[in-house]
């Protein structure tokens, strides 16, 4: 009950993805005001692990990585960002690559098997912006000519040269009523939204 299933079946650009698709579940979480965002995916090892310990990456993104992006009507988004080693990153967005905090803490949990890897986060509920309406997820590996980035509502074949994950007129509607209904009935952001830190993530 309650769980909203995705997979990621094309590039950045709309080209058809060529192995398993990335998957995202999100769930209530039973333990606390949030959601559970749980991901199985194939591990391509490429790159190589990150030296840094695991935790809170900043950089995850040049490395293997799934993402999930939640907007709102205002232009404000969370962006989550999750390797298979155990890395995470966690960022809120007042706009287009506009940092308002991005010092967020994940339970984060991943686990590799072989060929494959899952994870799983909680996300407290005062990390979404207030009436979250729309989403896009992103999955990314492979290293320099080989670098392979993914989305699950991509762009029009041929209409830009390079990927962006925070084109934003591409996300698609999400209601997530059901697994986080505080974020529909509150009236204010939390105060995590208050901390402007004044940054350009390019």
């Amino acid at each position: 009950m309650g769980e909203l299933n995705f997979k990621i079946e094309t590039t950045w650009n709309n080209e058809t993805i060529n192995h398993e698709p990335v998957k995202f579940t999100f769930e209530p979480d039973a333990d606390s005001v949030g959601l559970v965002i749980k991901i199985d995916a194939p591990f391509f090892n490429d790159p190589a692990k990150p030296s840094e310990k695991i935790g809170e990456f900043f950089n995850l993104w040049d490395y293997e990585v799934a993402e999930v992006f939640f907007l709102n009507k205002e232009g404000k988004y969370l962006e989550l960002e999750f390797g298979p080693h155990g890395h995470f990153v966690s960022i809120l967005f007042k706009g287009p690559q506009d940092v308002v905090n991005k010092s967020l803490i994940v339970d984060y949990q991943a686990e590799i098997s072989e060929n494959r890897w899952s994870g799983i986060a909680k996300i407290p509920e005062a990390y979404f912006p207030i009436n979250t309406t729309k989403m896009n997820a992103y999955a990314i590996h492979g290293s320099d000519k080989n670098r392979v980035y993914e989305s699950l509502f991509p762009t029009p074949n041929g209409k830009y040269e390079h990927p962006n994950f925070h084109r934003l007129e591409y996300f698609r509607n999400i209601n997530l009523m059901t697994q986080i209904p505080q974020n529909y009935n509150r009236l204010f952001d939390s105060d995590l939204w208050n901390i402007d830190q004044n940054e350009s993530l390019n």
